[in-house]
């Protein structure tokens, strides 16, 4: 074999090895994005399972504030319904407007539920529902933090699939498709921990 045939075979060999490894860090990107949605999924469900506790304790005093309640119910109901259309597919940009949809609704829910709390003294000293409020902004917590970390892991896959030379291979290799941040109807007032006092 003659010295051109050999510095052929090593360029060709290069740039397979280069091919490859942009399709490995796009695997990797994309992963990481998804285990990311994965966390808010989890923070999301540990909201949604508080949330009927945090309501069957306030009905025995709001008796008269069942509409607050049910809308409360009816809030969560929608929003897990949307946290479920985007774990399915938690680059989409549809499903995700969808779950920032109804988190939005699902927050001013709370917030009107919030507003009715401070007025029954005796449901703000309830044991039960203290640690209930604690817990839910313990978790509201978490869903920020898992959601910058969403973010930033989608921020990180998009910008490596759009930068060159992996624009040119990312489509043949499936990743044609930008993924979507998780972005909130009311940004500022979701950053905000809800404010829960007793």
């Amino acid at each position: 074999m003659d010295m051109g045939s050999v510095i052929f075979l090593v360029v060709v060999a290069a740039l397979v090895f280069y091919v490859v490894a942009i399709y490995n860090r796009l695997v990797t990107l994309k992963n990481r994005f998804q285990n990311s949605f994965a966390q808010i999924d989890v923070q999301l469900k540990r909201r949604y399972d508080l949330i009927p506790n945090l309501v069957e304790t306030a009905k025995a005093y709001l008796e008269h504030e069942r509409g607050t309640l049910e809308a409360v119910i009816a809030a969560r109901n929608d929003a897990l319904a949307g946290l479920k259309a985007a774990a399915a597919d938690p680059g989409s940009a549809q499903a995700l407007s969808q779950l920032a949809q109804a988190e939005g609704g699902l927050q001013g829910a709370l917030g009107k539920l919030n507003i009715v709390v401070e007025a029954y003294p005796e449901l703000k000293a309830d044991t039960n529902m203290r640690q209930l409020s604690e817990e839910l902004t313990s978790t509201e917590n978490r869903v920020a933090f898992s959601r910058q970390a969403f973010n930033d892991a989608v921020t990180e896959y998009n910008s490596y699939k759009q930068s060159f030379p992996p624009v040119i291979l990312a489509g043949t290799f499936g990743h044609a498709q930008d993924a979507s941040l998780l972005e909130f109807a009311d940004k500022e007032q979701l950053q905000e921990v809800p404010k829960v006092s007793f």
